[in-house]
């Protein structure tokens, strides 16, 4: 039987579970439909009800109610889903009056206020005095317009709403403190609001203003969803709109020539008339009036905690925020003061965070805590003390800071192009290029305050100009690659929202291999930041002279600036880490586990076999000669020469010709051989242009009468198999990029001749008509 919607509460039949517990959460996925079955009952516990998928969802509890403690048999079950409590929390406001002359700018709110459209007018319900007349208690009833669709204004059947406000003044402690409640919808809807108005703890002549509310909607004919995002966009503009009026009336005050306003004494409170005395409540309520209790109205509200937020500072330190972006950076700090035991983050750092979770609460505070773990685990916060870079990192690696760009962001230039990675990686190790990059966001951050100091605004992120001159297939080394999709993954979950801009320039064509592979590892934030200019398009309108001004230009982009970021170049291989250097790095492990070794015979050459399914796939290999030279070749065939169960990989042998297939009309060569020397490093792609079997084979370099652009027959394997002979030795690596991943154009690859700038001793590269590319390095 399936339940009949009332609201979000439904009936049917339901089946109950043993136990008393206060109810079952159900998370964003699931949903707010149940289907109840018949089932045996009597146990007074949880009913229980199956849930299907419903998205959008915010999560709720599920609550069942029976009709008493035996009443489940067969009987009726009513279910409600309760939303999670909306909360909201202002900033401390300063307005810089004294309290008494704020307090008459308040009044003038009411009756009616016309600076406030929904306030549609006031009442007093109730109003007393204390005996000395310092305490000031009202109780007002308002009205404010529903500004809703009139489809739910329809439903709801009102046009109006109503709250209940209660003010207690105190003007011998000089507070206020108001509570506010909804009386519309009360069964329905739970709105409470509690605000204070308080001396500033530092200047007696300024006043300090605190606001804090709460949204519960626990059913609304369904609407539920709809009525909580017209509530928070209506109450965030009222906040804003509210500090709008007082400072409003105040103005009026000035200058109608009220400036000034004495403060209470208690000769004035006895010179009061004797009816206000009479209109006292009794003792016991006039207690409950007194500064004491009214701290019980907001205790959130009333301390005078010199830490915290000032909207003011907020606008000139952090930046211009909603007022709900505001409430979330102070819950946020407010539950780091209370909870963490150590350093609690600047405010800078907590904004960051939020703005990478979009302002999620708690989605921010949990990323924050798994930051701060990491960061003492790590000792992160002496970095920029205890950090000393190795003399080969400041030698090649080409990097640094240099001035700010146009908006005063500190500026960091990469010359990555111009960086042998792989050098790096094989001479200091992966973890201090991680250390180096860690110390690099620090001073970023530590540069950033300093700027917004100097500047006189918010300033919370850097610019980072990277230079690609020179990028090519060596750079796709694939431990490196490794390494730089873990230190984007470190610096994303612990420095969010530090980049301002990405510069990319001088893009060469093997780019968008590099970026199909790491694009997916950074967020799409961070990835709406990226500007990328290929050649030399970065000159002129549009360009760097969008965003950097002309005297900060690098020399070697054209401008007029010396830069004094390192060169890079190529590491000596004499300064590589021995193995016994590397004993305690992960780096060999990794590298092991990621290249397979080879050894080539003469006459029998090892080859690997890839199955493309589709054109335009991107076949890329990494391989390094261990001993001895050898020649690299790729060929193309419709289909395998001989079916095979097993999974495609290395074999050898030639099985090919053993089918009678003749070069240029079964197979192909689509890449060009290559002759690779010991020692080098060999770094390549291939775009394909048709399905079918590919066939990456090494065989050992034979003098130039024999070379020629063939497979091997069997006789000619058997004899070097069965006979010794000199061996050459490779470590080699390759990937297929599918085409619906490839984020690049299938032309960027085209006569490629991708070269490692001034870096490698000798580079040579080989453009078939196909789409490839390969780089030697020695």
């Amino acid at each position: 039987m399936l339940p009949r919607p009332v609201g979000l509460h439904f009936w049917g039949q339901c089946v109950t579970v043993p136990g008393d517990g206060p109810g079952l959460w159900v998370t964003q996925e699931q949903v707010a439909v149940t289907v109840l079955r018949s089932g045996p009952g009597g146990h007074g516990g949880l009913q229980w009800a199956q849930l299907r998928s419903a998205p959008g969802l915010r999560p709720r509890r599920l609550r069942g109610r029976g009709l008493g403690a035996h009443s489940c048999l067969a009987g009726s079950c009513r279910w409600s889903f309760e939303n999670m409590v909306q909360k909201y929390q202002s900033p401390v406001r300063v307005y810089k009056h004294p309290f008494e002359l704020v307090m008459v700018a308040y009044e003038k709110r009411f009756p009616t206020c016309p600076q406030i459209p929904v306030f549609l007018g006031s009442e007093v319900l109730r109003e007393s005095r204390s005996a000395d007349g310092a305490v000031h208690v009202v109780e007002r009833s308002c009205k404010l317009r529903v500004e809703a669709p009139r489809l739910l204004r329809k439903i709801a059947g009102v046009e109006h709403v109503v709250f209940v406000q209660r003010n207690v003044l105190n003007w011998k402690e000089r507070t206020l403190f108001i509570e506010a409640h909804n009386e519309t919808f009360a069964s329905r809807v739970v709105v409470k609001e509690n605000c204070s108005y308080r001396v500033h703890p530092e200047n007696e002549d300024w006043t300090c203003f605190e606001q804090s509310a709460s949204l519960d909607i626990r059913s609304f004919f369904g609407f539920e969803s709809a009525l909580e995002k017209i509530a928070m966009r209506q109450y965030t503009a009222s906040v804003k709109r509210g500090k709008e009026v007082i400072e409003h009336y105040l103005n009026e005050l000035i200058s109608q020539g009220t400036s000034h306003i004495p403060r209470w004494t208690p000769a004035l409170a006895q010179e009061e008339d004797a009816p206000s005395q009479a209109e006292q409540r009794e003792p016991d309520s006039l207690e409950v009036c007194g500064p004491s209790s009214a701290q019980d109205l907001a205790p959130e509200s009333v301390s005078t905690d010199g830490d915290k937020l000032d909207a003011d500072y907020i606008e000139r330190c952090l930046g211009h925020l909603t007022p709900m972006q505001e409430s979330c950076l102070v819950q946020l700090r407010r539950w780091l003061q209370e909870t963490h035991k150590g350093k609690i983050p600047k405010d800078e750092h907590i904004l960051r965070f939020l703005r990478a979770r979009d302002f999620h609460l708690d989605r921010a505070r949990e990323m924050l805590c798994q930051s701060l773990s990491w960061r003492k685990q790590h000792q992160v916060d002496l970095l920029l003390e205890t950090w000393q870079p190795p003399a080969l990192l400041e030698e090649f690696y080409a990097g640094g800071w240099h001035y700010q760009d146009i908006d005063g962001r500190p500026l960091y230039i990469l010359r990555l192009g111009h960086m042998d990675t792989k050098g790096l990686m094989k001479a200091v190790g992966e973890e201090v290029l991680l250390q180096h990059i860690l110390s690099v966001n620090e001073e970023g951050q530590k540069r950033c305050e300093g700027n917004t100091k100097q500047f006189g605004r918010p300033i919370s992120s850097w610019t980072c100009l990277v230079d690609l001159e020179g990028l090519s297939l060596r750079h796709l080394w694939r431990p490196g690659v490794k390494a730089l999709l873990r230190m984007i993954e470190v610096v994303e979950g612990n420095y969010p929202e530090t980049l301002g801009r990405l510069l990319i320039v001088r893009a060469p064509r093997v780019f968008p291999v590099l970026w199909t592979l790491i694009s997916p590892f950074i967020n799409e934030n961070t990835r709406q930041k990226f500007l990328i200019y290929s050649g030399s398009n970065y000159q002129g309108p549009g360009g760097l002279v969008d965003y950097l001004d002309k005297d900060v230009i690098p020399d070697f982009l054209g401008g007029e600036c010396l830069c004094n970021v390192p060169e890079g170049g190529l590491v000596p291989k004499s300064l590589y880490l021995t193995e016994e250097d590397q004993e305690d790095e992960d780096q060999l492990r990794q590298w092991r586990e990621t290249y397979h070794s080879a050894s080539v015979l003469r006459g029998a050459p090892h080859e690997v076999t890839v199955e493309i399914l589709e054109r335009e796939s991107v076949i890329t290999w990494d391989f390094d000669i261990l001993r001895g030279d050898v020649v690299f070749s790729l060929y193309h065939a419709k289909q395998a020469s001989t079916p095979s169960p097993r999974e495609p990989g290395a074999r050898a042998g030639g099985q090919l010709t053993d089918r009678g297939w003749a070069l240029g009309a079964d197979f192909s060569c689509v890449e060009a051989p290559l002759i690779c020397r010991e020692g080098e490093s060999i770094q390549g792609s291939h775009v394909t242009r048709w399905p079918g079997v590919y066939l990456l084979q090494w065989r050992m370099h034979s003098p130039p009468a024999h070379v020629a652009c063939s497979l091997p027959g069997v006789e000619d394997v058997l004899t070097a198999l069965h006979s010794p002979g000199p061996r050459c030795k490779l470590l080699y690596y390759y990937e297929v990029l599918a085409s619906e991943d490839f984020r690049g154009s299938m032309s960027s690859l085209e006569s490629c001749a991708s070269r490692f700038s001034q870096l490698s001793a000798a580079t040579s590269s080989s453009s078939a008509p196909s789409h490839s590319s390969s780089l030697v390095s020695r």
